[in-house]
């Protein structure tokens, strides 16, 4: 299977993917201070919980370098996307860092390096949990693209495809940006892993007649009772495989799990410009119209039929599986 490597440190700068020329053409981009990486963030030229937590901190660190202010940088770098948890627990451990003494930036290397291991370790979990599941169905990106490794989601397509298991994907597109048909679907067939995408509104019937095993999808933040924050489509996702009683797997690295967030209505939706909807051209809306963008949407505890992590395959009750782990 072709890696692609999504995000690097040169020893001057963090080099990207740039996420929004995938598929067309595989652009490098180089983030030499804390304004480029909060920019890449903000534009999803970097995207995914995993990759931008990991970017926060480089950030963090290159603003501290360049002698800016740590507080002002650390919150400009976390208002960038305010959802995934992610982002936060990088930039804290990076500024922790400082406060002690330390070089931040060696915090950002060493959280390159425990994605990695993480998404290792979600694969081989999540492929035991999913043993039997062929037809897998995901939403949004959560392969190499979104993570520094393998991809929490897709870490364990990768996982099943690496153990010589059938595994064959169905991704979703995921309006309105299409990370699902262009980031996923590309990822894929580098891969060589067999994947048919679907429109959005295609989920519902292919849980229904019967040609899915198991939904699995990412997190961007799991509250301490398991409602889960994930791309907007994930909730309607666990409804229609509830009644096709279809499992619905969240598989997210435990920097997603934040036990300080009670439940999902705590967690802090993000909401994007309407341009992203509208577009321009032929078959554009309206002029005028109005429009709600919410990048996430959230799924309560009582639709996941587990959540893999890099600690264990957490079932519920969620509650108290998290606190036990979180201890």
């Amino acid at each position: 299977m072709t890696v692609i490597e999504s995000i690097a440190w040169t020893g001057a700068a963090l080099r990207v993917v740039d996420q929004r020329r995938v598929p067309d053409e595989t652009v490098l981009l180089d983030l030499a201070d804390v304004d480029a990486v909060v920019e890449a963030i903000a534009t999803l030229a970097v995207r995914g919980a995993n990759v931008i937590g990991t970017a926060g901190a480089f950030g963090y660190a290159l603003g501290v370098r360049a002698g800016l202010d740590p507080v002002d940088v650390a919150a400009r770098v976390v208002a960038a996307r305010p959802t995934a948890v992610n982002l936060r627990v990088g930039v804290d451990l990076a500024h922790a860092a400082r406060l002690a003494g330390d070089d931040p930036l060696d915090v950002a290397v060493r959280l390159l390096e425990e994605d990695r291991a993480a998404c290792a370790a979600i694969g081989e979990l999540g492929r035991a949990a999913l043993a039997g599941a062929s037809r897998i169905l995901t939403h949004c990106n959560t392969g190499v693209l979104a993570t520094t490794g393998r991809g929490t989601a897709l870490g364990i397509v990768y996982a099943k495809a690496a153990a010589g298991e059938p595994v064959e994907v169905l991704a979703t597109e995921t309006r309105p940006l299409r990370q699902g048909a262009r980031l996923t679907v590309w990822e894929l067939q580098q891969a060589g892993i067999p994947v048919t995408l679907l429109v959005d509104s295609a989920a519902a019937a292919a849980l229904a007649t019967g040609r899915v095993d198991a939904v699995v999808v990412g997190a961007d933040r799991i509250a301490a009772n398991g409602d889960t924050a994930n791309k907007i489509g994930t909730l309607a996702l666990a409804i229609a495989a509830r009644h096709a009683g279809v499992p619905f797997y969240v598989a997210a690295t435990w920097n997603a799990v934040d036990p300080g967030t009670p439940t999902g209505a705590a967690i802090p939706i993000e909401e994007r410009d309407a341009s992203e909807v509208l577009g321009t051209g032929p078959g554009a809306p309206a002029a005028g119209t109005a429009v709600w963008n919410p990048a996430f949407d959230v799924t309560p505890a009582d639709l996941v039929t587990g959540i893999v992590t890099e600690r264990g395959v957490l079932r519920a009750p969620f509650g108290p599986a998290i606190a036990e782990l979180a201890r």
